[in-house]
Parts: structure tokens; C-alpha cells; sequence
């Protein structure tokens, strides 16, 4: 059991250090949904705000979140404009640890607690899975963001979309980052149905930038 438990271990270690060595990229589970009419037209160099969302206790902050979110959104051609913004856009993310099998794939995870809303439902559970013989064990981070984009005079939601990553690195703030640009992947028009969508991780601003300024 000794010697099959260190194989384990080596191949994993050897498989992260060749991840290190190279360059790191997130796949992503992406859905995304668009208006069409007139709502899709706003999203033509849309100005924007940021609609207040809740913090919730032991995720990134409101104001971390944004400003990844505003990195994401000014990569396709978004201007923040608090003052003269045609849609609010409400930004979230949620990070989770749990635990998978090292034979698994990453989205098994094995221990899990948490709770959140999106196209696969939403809900709060607990679960737990025992290994054979010894503990092959490796711990995973689920991380989720989501963006919704109203038009400010109708409240018509104009844009939709949310990315999933189930993974090794704990890295919240480049893995986050990497999630919003894989979430606005093709906008303003986005292909039908789920994607998975690769993306390099990218560096992260240690400061919220300032909303744009006419």
C-alpha cells in the first residue's frame, strides 16, 4: 500500500510541476444568453454601473469581484459609466473547497458543502464518499461567476452568463479573473448552448481600477 500510495503522489507532483512550467490556462463551463431586438443593440459599446450585490460571508468581496468583472468587460469594448451607464450589471463569484479522488475527474468531488443559484439549479447539500483501503484524496476548488446586464430603463435582463471551473488551484484571484473573460467569450453574441471555453490565467490588478470618468 506504501509504495502504490507514493506512485500517486509522484505522478501528481509531476503533473503539477509540469503545469507550472508551462502556461497555465482554466476550462471553463460556459452559458451564456443574449437579447435580441433592441436589447442586443445596447450591448453594442454598452456603458455600464454596477448594480450592489450582497457579500456573503467567506467569498470575495463586492468590490474584488467588480473589479475583476470590469477588467472582463473593458476586454470587449465596455465602458463603466456610473453617471450616463444604458444597463446595470450585477457581478458575482463563489469559491468552494471540497475534496476529489485522484482518479477522478476534477468535477467528482467527493466532499462538498456550499450552496448557490445558476442553470444547474441551486440549493444547499453535504456529502462525503470513503476511500478503499487508503486515502487518494486531492483537494479541489469550485469556482463559479456569474454576470447579469439589465437595461436601466426597462429592467429587461439584455445579457446572461455564468462559468464554472472545477480545479486544483487555489489561486481565487487569477482563476476568477480567468472565469469573467471566459464568461464574455463571444459576446455580445455568444454561441448557443454550454461551451467549454479555454482561457490563460491572467494577471490580477491589486486594486479596484476607478469607473471611467466623462
Amino acid at each position: 500500500m506504501g509504495i502504490a500510495r507514493g506512485l500517486v503522489i509522484g505522478f501528481l507532483a509531476a503533473g503539477l510541476a509540469g503545469c507550472a512550467s508551462g502556461p497555465r490556462t482554466v476550462t471553463a463551463e460556459v452559458r451564456a444568453n443574449a437579447a435580441q431586438g433592441p436589447g442586443a443593440a445596447l450591448l453594442q459599446a454598452v456603458r455600464y454601473r454596477f448594480d450592489p450585490s450582497p457579500a456573503v460571508a467567506g467569498q470575495p468581496a463586492p468590490a474584488q469581484v467588480e473589479a475583476l468583472a470590469q477588467d472582463a468587460l473593458a476586454r470587449v469594448g465596455a465602458v463603466r459609466d456610473d453617471a450616463q451607464a444604458q444597463v446595470g450589471v450585477q457581478a458575482s463569484a463563489s469559491v468552494y473547497a471540497g475534496w476529489t479522488s485522484a482518479w477522478a475527474e476534477p468535477s467528482n468531488t467527493r466532499i462538498a458543502l456550499g450552496f448557490g443559484t445558476g442553470w444547474r439549479g441551486g440549493g444547499v447539500g453535504f456529502g462525503w464518499g470513503g476511500p478503499l483501503g487508503w486515502d487518494d484524496s486531492v483537494p479541489i476548488y469550485i469556482s463559479e461567476v456569474s454576470l447579469v446586464m439589465r437595461d436601466v430603463r426597462s429592467g429587461q435582463i439584455v445579457y446572461d452568463t455564468r462559468a464554472r471551473h472545477d480545479g486544483t488551484w487555489s489561486n481565487t484571484g487569477a482563476v476568477l479573473a480567468a472565469l469573467f473573460a471566459a464568461a464574455l467569450q463571444g459576446y455580445p453574441n455568444p454561441p448557443p448552448g454550454p461551451q467549454r471555453v479555454d482561457v490563460p490565467m491572467l494577471p490580477v490588478a491589486k486594486t479596484p481600477p476607478a469607473p471611467a470618468v466623462r
